[in-house]
């Protein structure tokens, strides 16, 4: 992390050991771009929605910086020697925000019935559980079928979100009220949304941990350009520019302003992977040989060091190198575009124009699409830029209503939770754009996949994962481009902002503003 002071070093230090006790009150004004349609993270999961709704709703646990489990509505935790029982003691005196305790059934309808309706990500996880009990109110046992090393990491806030079962059973998950009165067991409660402005969360005064959250009001700015979004931290209208809030050629001047701190910690659980989806259903997406080419076409050095002003890192495939199991194996595809011309004459690629569809995060990602566009031209392949909203961007892609189109994943800390669920063919389903949006379907890379997930001990599933990285990047079914870097930057009177492998998300709790 970097601090900008203008006090002497020695000095600093001094101010910072005597505040170093959390003091109570004040107000934390965000950013959150852009407006997430819903912030009921049990049905939306973008990452504006988890930035506001992490704060709401909590999962069993939290998770450090190196993705080591830490107590969150579960206070402690077992698995057996056996590797196939993990049993799960919940926190005392836990109250949704209505006041209704909040105990196993909770977790129970959470886990069995609402996430399993809504969720392929926790579908695909539970997929490897035998049975789940609750032989108390505190006490929840998972059972699973065979070992499965990756499931201490699958209950993070977002991947699996408790919601109170008194709320939603026997409703329609996706039209009840409760989605827009949003009741969670989180740090903060929600108070208000003023669409198009702010959204207003406030202190949890019966949070089951002592003396937190510190801070009294959350206030989550909406604002659509991206300049009135760097003006508003530079006149003190928010203090926190969380990743992604801004533009990212507006970083280096912000982050030198006096009293602003930097960090690009909190990203260690979601490690976001950029990529094209391309439709592997049409042609000439469905060849292999014009994915090649879009690879070899593809500048991402540029892209990288230009566009996203060195944060980041050149994806090599499918599984980011800050997550478990990840090797650089199978072809590599350095920006070469005379392959690209070779490799698309050999197929007879005729020249078929393309749309091309852009996220709809604000003009780092505009530009982004300007760039691709130019290199796909540079090898004979026209396209078409297609702008849309995020509601629009979340349809054409959950219907597989595009050719080529911009996305970014998180891979949730473990190959067998965030990363198989997008090339697995059984993950191939209309409805939702995080899951097998490409439509590839290869029965050695399902094998591999489910193989490698409950292998053991680790050493095996490293094998298995080398493997199915070398096919995928063989086959190329997306165009992956970077492993993203979001700084965040905040005023230093905001302490301890982030303390988890989620970042802000998860973090605010603990967070609190020097007087």
């Amino acid at each position: 992390m970097r601090r900008l002071l203008t006090i002497p070093f020695a000095l600093a230090l001094t101010v910072s050991a005597a505040l170093a006790d959390p003091v109570s009150g004040g107000k934390l004004d965000l950013i959150v771009q852009p407006e997430p349609p819903s912030v009921m993270i049990g049905i939306t999961t973008n990452g504006p929605a988890l930035l506001v709704g992490g704060n709401i709703y909590e999962s069993l646990l939290r998770y450090d910086e190196n993705l080591k489990p830490m107590p969150s509505l579960a206070k402690s935790w077992e698995t057996s020697e056996d590797g196939l029982t993990y049993t799960f003691h919940l926190q005392e005196g836990v109250k949704w925000h209505d006041g209704k305790p909040m105990t196993s059934a909770d977790v129970m309808f959470s886990v069995e019935d609402f996430l399993m309706k809504l969720q392929p990500r926790h579908r695909n996880l539970m997929s490897h559980v035998a049975k789940v009990v609750a032989p108390d109110d505190n006490t929840v046992v998972f059972t699973l079928k065979e070992p499965f090393e990756a499931f201490i990491r699958g209950f993070a806030f977002y991947t699996m979100p408790i919601v109170p079962k008194h709320i939603y059973e026997g409703t329609d998950y996706q039209t009840n009220p409760a989605n827009e009165k949003l009741i969670g067991t989180g740090p903060y409660k929600f108070a208000e949304w003023k669409r198009g402005s702010y959204i207003k969360l406030v202190k949890n005064e019966d949070y089951y941990l002592p003396g937190k959250p510190y801070i009294d009001e959350l206030y989550y700015h909406v604002i659509p350009d991206g300049a009135s979004r760097a003006v508003a931290y530079e006149t003190g209208q928010v203090s926190v520019l969380p990743g992604g809030s801004v533009e990212n050629f507006d970083i280096p001047r912000l982050s030198k302003l006096a009293n602003t701190c930097t960090t690009e910690k909190g990203w260690e659980y979601f490690a976001p992977l950029s990529w094209l989806w391309l439709n592997n259903r049409k042609p000439p997406m469905d060849n292999v040989k014009f994915r090649q080419a879009v690879m070899f076409a593809l500048d991402r050095e540029f892209a990288k060091d230009v566009l996203w002003n060195g944060y980041g890192k050149v994806s090599t495939g499918p599984i980011s190198s800050k997550v478990p199991f990840y090797a650089n194996v199978g072809p590599s595809y350095p920006h070469d575009p005379a392959k690209a011309k070779a490799l698309l004459k050999e197929m007879g690629y005729d020249g078929k124009p393309l749309k091309l569809l852009p996220l709809p995060y604000g003009e780092t990602w505009q530009r982004w699409a300007e760039a691709v566009k130019q290199n796909l031209a540079d090898v004979g392949i026209p396209v078409e830029i297609e702008s849309t909203d995020v509601a629009g961007w979340n349809q054409k892609t959950s219907q597989w209503d595009y050719d080529i189109a911009f996305t970014y994943l998180y891979q949730n800390g473990d190959p067998a939770i965030g990363v198989d669920r997008n090339y697995k063919s059984s993950q191939i389903a209309k409805g939702n754009p995080f899951n097998n949006v490409e439509g590839y379907s290869n029965p050695e890379v399902d094998k591999l996949f489910t193989e490698a997930a409950v292998a053991f001990p680790a050493a095996k599933r490293q094998e298995l994962y080398d493997k199915v990285q070398a096919k995928l990047r063989e086959d190329v079914p997306v165009a992956w481009l970077l492993e993203l870097g979001f700084p965040t930057i905040y005023n230093c009177n905001v302490e301890n902002p982030i303390s988890t492998a989620s970042g802000l998300p998860n973090s605010l709790r603990d967070a609190w503003i020097k007087k």
